[in-house]
Protein backbone atom coordinates (compact mmCIF):
# COMPACT_ATOMS: atom_id res chain seq x y z
CA UNK A 1 0.00 0.00 0.00
CA UNK A 2 2.90 2.35 0.69
CA UNK A 3 4.01 2.27 -2.97
CA UNK A 4 0.54 3.35 -4.02
CA UNK A 5 0.44 6.04 -1.36
CA UNK A 6 3.87 7.23 -2.52
CA UNK A 7 2.71 7.31 -6.16
CA UNK A 8 5.24 4.67 -7.22
CA UNK A 9 2.82 1.89 -8.15
CA UNK A 10 2.91 2.63 -11.88
CA UNK A 11 6.70 2.70 -11.82
CA UNK A 12 6.83 -0.70 -10.10
CA UNK A 13 4.35 -2.33 -12.50
CA UNK A 14 6.19 -0.95 -15.53
CA UNK A 15 9.49 -2.31 -14.22
CA UNK A 16 7.95 -5.74 -13.63
CA UNK A 17 6.39 -5.81 -17.11
CA UNK A 18 9.66 -4.88 -18.79
CA UNK A 19 11.55 -7.59 -16.89
CA UNK A 20 8.93 -10.25 -17.56
CA UNK A 21 8.31 -9.54 -21.24
CA UNK A 22 11.90 -9.39 -22.47
CA UNK A 23 12.28 -11.84 -25.34
CA UNK A 24 8.66 -12.99 -25.40
CA UNK A 25 7.81 -14.02 -28.95
CA UNK A 26 4.22 -13.01 -29.75
CA UNK A 27 4.16 -15.39 -32.72
CA UNK A 28 4.30 -18.34 -30.32
CA UNK A 29 1.35 -17.20 -28.23
CA UNK A 30 -2.24 -18.09 -29.10
CA UNK A 31 -3.52 -16.40 -25.98
CA UNK A 32 -1.68 -14.10 -23.65
CA UNK A 33 -2.83 -13.08 -20.19
CA UNK A 34 -1.37 -10.95 -17.47
CA UNK A 35 -2.94 -11.00 -14.05
CA UNK A 36 -2.68 -7.89 -11.92
CA UNK A 37 -3.25 -8.11 -8.20
CA UNK A 38 -2.34 -5.34 -5.79
CA UNK A 39 0.24 -6.69 -3.36
CA UNK A 40 -1.74 -5.30 -0.45
CA UNK A 41 -4.77 -7.37 -1.52
CA UNK A 42 -3.03 -10.75 -1.50
CA UNK A 43 -4.57 -12.89 1.20
CA UNK A 44 -6.15 -9.91 2.94
CA UNK A 45 -9.74 -10.05 1.71
CA UNK A 46 -9.38 -6.42 0.60
CA UNK A 47 -10.15 -5.45 -2.97
CA UNK A 48 -9.27 -2.38 -4.99
CA UNK A 49 -12.11 -0.14 -6.02
CA UNK A 50 -13.38 -0.82 -9.52
CA UNK A 51 -11.85 2.51 -10.58
CA UNK A 52 -8.41 1.63 -9.17
CA UNK A 53 -8.53 -1.87 -10.68
CA UNK A 54 -9.53 -0.45 -14.08
CA UNK A 55 -6.80 2.18 -13.90
CA UNK A 56 -4.08 -0.39 -13.29
CA UNK A 57 -5.40 -2.89 -15.86
CA UNK A 58 -5.52 -0.07 -18.46
CA UNK A 59 -1.95 0.87 -17.51
CA UNK A 60 -0.81 -2.74 -18.00
CA UNK A 61 -2.49 -2.87 -21.43
CA UNK A 62 -0.94 0.45 -22.51
CA UNK A 63 2.57 -0.55 -21.38
CA UNK A 64 2.39 -3.92 -23.13
CA UNK A 65 1.27 -2.13 -26.31
CA UNK A 66 4.23 0.27 -26.05
CA UNK A 67 6.66 -2.61 -25.55
CA UNK A 68 5.26 -4.95 -28.16
CA UNK A 69 2.11 -4.17 -30.18
CA UNK A 70 1.97 -7.80 -31.33
CA UNK A 71 1.63 -8.95 -27.73
CA UNK A 72 -1.05 -6.37 -26.99
CA UNK A 73 -3.21 -7.75 -29.80
CA UNK A 74 -3.39 -11.12 -28.00
CA UNK A 75 -3.50 -9.78 -24.45
CA UNK A 76 -6.13 -10.42 -21.83
CA UNK A 77 -5.71 -8.54 -18.55
CA UNK A 78 -7.06 -10.31 -15.50
CA UNK A 79 -7.72 -8.71 -12.15
CA UNK A 80 -7.06 -10.57 -8.93
CA UNK A 81 -7.51 -9.16 -5.50
CA UNK A 82 -10.33 -10.57 -3.42
CA UNK A 83 -12.77 -10.99 -6.27
CA UNK A 84 -16.03 -12.13 -4.76
CA UNK A 85 -19.75 -12.15 -5.46
CA UNK A 86 -20.13 -8.65 -4.02
CA UNK A 87 -17.71 -6.99 -6.47
CA UNK A 88 -17.46 -9.30 -9.50
CA UNK A 89 -20.31 -7.75 -11.50
CA UNK A 90 -19.01 -4.19 -11.10
CA UNK A 91 -15.42 -5.18 -11.88
CA UNK A 92 -16.49 -7.16 -14.96
CA UNK A 93 -18.08 -4.05 -16.50
CA UNK A 94 -14.76 -2.22 -16.64
CA UNK A 95 -13.32 -1.84 -20.14
CA UNK A 96 -9.79 -3.09 -19.44
CA UNK A 97 -10.62 -5.99 -17.11
CA UNK A 98 -10.98 -9.07 -19.29
CA UNK A 99 -11.42 -11.62 -16.52
CA UNK A 100 -10.40 -12.58 -13.04
CA UNK A 101 -7.75 -14.44 -11.11
CA UNK A 102 -9.97 -15.75 -8.34
CA UNK A 103 -8.26 -16.78 -5.15
CA UNK A 104 -9.99 -17.91 -1.98
CA UNK A 105 -13.49 -17.64 -3.43
CA UNK A 106 -12.59 -20.36 -5.94
CA UNK A 107 -12.07 -22.85 -3.11
CA UNK A 108 -15.76 -22.92 -2.21
CA UNK A 109 -18.16 -24.14 -4.87
CA UNK A 110 -20.96 -21.84 -3.71
CA UNK A 111 -18.73 -18.75 -3.82
CA UNK A 112 -17.29 -19.58 -7.23
CA UNK A 113 -20.75 -20.31 -8.67
CA UNK A 114 -22.06 -17.02 -7.27
CA UNK A 115 -19.24 -15.11 -8.98
CA UNK A 116 -19.90 -16.89 -12.27
CA UNK A 117 -23.61 -16.03 -12.05
CA UNK A 118 -22.82 -12.38 -11.31
CA UNK A 119 -20.77 -11.99 -14.46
Amino acid sequence: MSEREDGKHFEKIEKQLKADLVGVDAAKLDNFAIAYEPIWAIGTGKSASKEDAEEMCRFVREKVKEMNPNLEAKLRVLYGGSVKEANAADLSKEENIDGFLIGGASLKTESFEAIAKEI
